[in-house]
């Protein structure tokens, strides 16, 4: 089925049961599911109710969409979110950013769990994204454009929206929440990295490593949505001294970083100016 069709489908499913025009739309990483507690829900859904939407496969990723209030403005929220890895394409990965946009979303904040390459960088540390280094095989771009959506050839000098992004370190200070601020890289995974990939990330540029994000964002500015994204540090990428990767402490590590993220991304909606679609 056309992509298009599926995604105007899914979209009329939502506003059919419920969903008005939408302010700000959030996707959360792993082990970042917890900011859904502080929204006053009017309705969620389960992936799978969703017509033409993938399921999450990721055992810490929920597959809840979430719709309601959030300091006064209309949100909706996706508590997990899709990978190339799992064997979806790009064209699925990248649904939920183009539904929020398609309900109305004027600004989209983007969560993830990632690895840090910069050895200033720790474990639990926050990490403000200023830019990105593509190294997935694929775009969601790729194949016949669709105008309605955004233009053929988007402009990246600016994924990462300025004004938001420094609103973004501006409520972290007033907060007294210390944020790092960097460039994330994103690879296809899902196996870790070897050393020698590790000095090679962080020879070109990258100060995290992840395996998600850059798809929604290259969505989120084909469809002029500006957007923000932090990561969660989660683990240290030192070549020089790796240890064996741990699914469990990363998820802990994601975990015991959520409460100040989550009172990031609360006080950030608030603060959000929002500007007609």
């Amino acid at each position: 089925m056309d992509a298009l069709i599926e995604l105007n489908e899914s979209t009329a499913y939502l506003r059919e049961r419920g969903i008005e025009d939408v302010d700000v739309a959030i996707v959360l990483g792993t082990g970042l599911g917890g900011l859904v507690d502080s929204i006053e829900i009017i309705h969620s859904w389960s992936y799978s109710q969703i017509p033409h939407l993938p399921v999450a496969t990721v055992e810490q990723h929920f597959g809840k969409l979430i719709y309601g209030v959030l300091k006064g403005k209309k949100v909706v929220a996706w508590q997990g979110r899709f990978h190339f890895y799992e064997g979806y394409s790009m064209e699925q990965v990248v649904k939920p950013v183009r539904i929020s946009r398609m309900l109305g979303a004027k600004a989209l904040l983007i969560s993830n769990a990632s690895g840090s390459l910069n050895p200033a960088f720790g474990k639990g540390e926050l990490m403000v994204i200023e830019d990105h280094i593509n190294l997935l095989p694929d775009t969601p771009l790729r194949g016949a454009n669709f105008p309605t959506l955004g233009t053929r050839f988007p402009d990246m000098s600016e994924p990462y929206d300025a004004t938001l992004t420094a609103l973004l370190k501006e409520t972290a200070m007033e907060l007294g929440i210390d944020v790092q601020k960097g460039v994330y890289a994103s690879v296809a995974g899902p196996q870790l990295e070897t050393r020698a990939e590790y000095r090679y990330l962080r020879a070109i540029g990258a100060d995290a490593v992840g395996m998600s994000t850059v798809p929604e964002v290259i969505a989120s500015v084909h469809m002029k949505m500006p957007c923000a994204a932090v990561s969660v540090l989660t683990d240290e990428c030192n070549p020089d001294a790796l240890k064996p990767f741990d699914l469990d402490e990363v998820v802990a590590m994601a975990q015991k970083a959520e409460p100040k993220l989550t009172k990031l991304f609360i006080d950030l909606v608030g603060k959000i100016q929002l500007k007609p679609h």
